[in-house]
C-alpha cells in the first residue's frame, strides 16, 4: 500500500507485527538503525499539509498499519497489509531488545510518566535496561538546537532503541534527525503508548477494539480534542478510497 505526496511516496512497507520483529532484529544484529512510524488517517491530513511532515516520513524505514481504515483501504488496493498498533508493539520490540542485549531509552511525555512507564516495562519485560528517560522541555524543536543535545545524551547512554512518544509530526521529526546523527539506532514513533504503560490513559477494552471502535472509544473520552481531528478524517477517507480502487486498477485488478 502506497500514498503520494510528490515528490514523496509513502509505503507501507510492514505488513504484519511477525515481519516488524524480524526486521528489526535483523537490524539489531547487524547493528543497522532504523526509524518506525505507524501511519494512520490522521497522519494522512498532516501529510497533505505539510511538506515538513512528508519529508520526515520519507525519512521512516519501517512504515506499518496504525489504523483500520489503512487496513481496510490496503484491502481495496489489493495490496493487504495488518493492523500493527504502535501500543500495541512497545511490549515485543522491548522483549526483542532485550534478547539481544540491546538497551532502550524513553523519550518525551513527562518525567513522572516515563518513569512509570519503565517500571511497567521492566516488570514485563524482566532484564530489560532502559538506559535513559527524558522528557523534552515545553516548545521542543524535533529538529533544533535541543534536539541535537538530546540525541547527543542519547548517543552516550548506550540505548540501541528509543521509544519517542511525542505525537506526531514532532515523533516522526526527530525520529528523522536521529537517522541522520546517530545513524545506527533504532527509533519508534509510538504516540500515546508510553502513556497507555504508565496508567495515565485508558486504552480501549479488547472488544472494542475487536469491532475497530477504538476511534469512537477516543473520541467520547476526550470529544474537545479529538471531534476535529476524527472528522478531518472522515473526509480524506473518501478520496484515498478512490485512490485505492486506482491502485487496484493499475495492478490489474477487476
Amino acid at each position: 500500500m502506497e500514498f503520494s505526496f510528490p515528490p514523496h511516496t509513502i509505503r507501507v512497507n510492514i505488513p504484519d507485527t511477525g515481519e516488524l520483529l524480524t526486521e528489526v532484529r535483523r537490524r539489531m544484529r547487524n547493528g543497522e538503525g532504523y526509524a518506525l512510524a505507524t501511519i494512520n488517517l490522521d497522519h494522512l491530513v498532516k501529510l497533505s499539509r505539510d511538506p515538513a511532515f512528508r519529508q520526515s516520513y520519507a525519512a521512516q524505514d519501517l512504515v506499518c498499519a496504525d489504523g483500520n481504515p489503512i487496513v481496510w483501504l490496503s484491502r481495496v488496493a489489493r495490496r493487504p497489509v495488518s493492523l500493527v498498533p504502535g501500543s500495541d508493539v512497545v511490549l515485543p520490540l522491548a522483549a526483542l531488545a532485550e534478547r539481544n542485549a540491546i538497551s532502550v531509552a524513553l523519550m518525551g511525555s513527562t518525567d513522572e510518566a516515563l518513569a512509570q512507564a519503565a517500571e511497567a516495562m521492566k516488570q514485563a519485560v524482566p532484564g530489560l535496561t532502559i538506559a535513559a528517560r527524558i522528557a523534552p522541555p515545553m516548545g521542543f524543536d524535533p529538529q533544533g538546537d535541543d534536539a541535537v543535545v538530546i540525541l547527543d545524551q542519547l548517543v552516550k547512554s548506550g540505548a540501541g532503541l528509543v521509544f519517542i512518544a511525542l505525537g506526531a509530526p514532532k515523533q516522526e521529526a526527530f525520529a528523522a534527525l536521529g537517522r541522520k546523527l546517530a545513524p545506527r539506532m533504532g527509533f519508534a514513533s509510538i504516540g500515546a503508548s508510553l502513556d497507555f504503560l504508565a496508567g495515565r490513559q485508558t486504552r480501549a477494552p479488547q472488544w472494542v477494539r475487536a469491532i475497530a471502535m477504538e476511534w469512537a472509544w477516543r473520541m467520547m473520552s476526550n470529544p474537545r480534542r479529538l471531534f476535529k481531528r476524527y472528522a478531518e478524517c472522515a473526509l480524506i477517507l473518501p478520496g484515498y478510497a478512490l485512490r485505492a480502487c486506482r491502485q487496484r486498477w493499475s495492478d490489474g485488478g477487476v
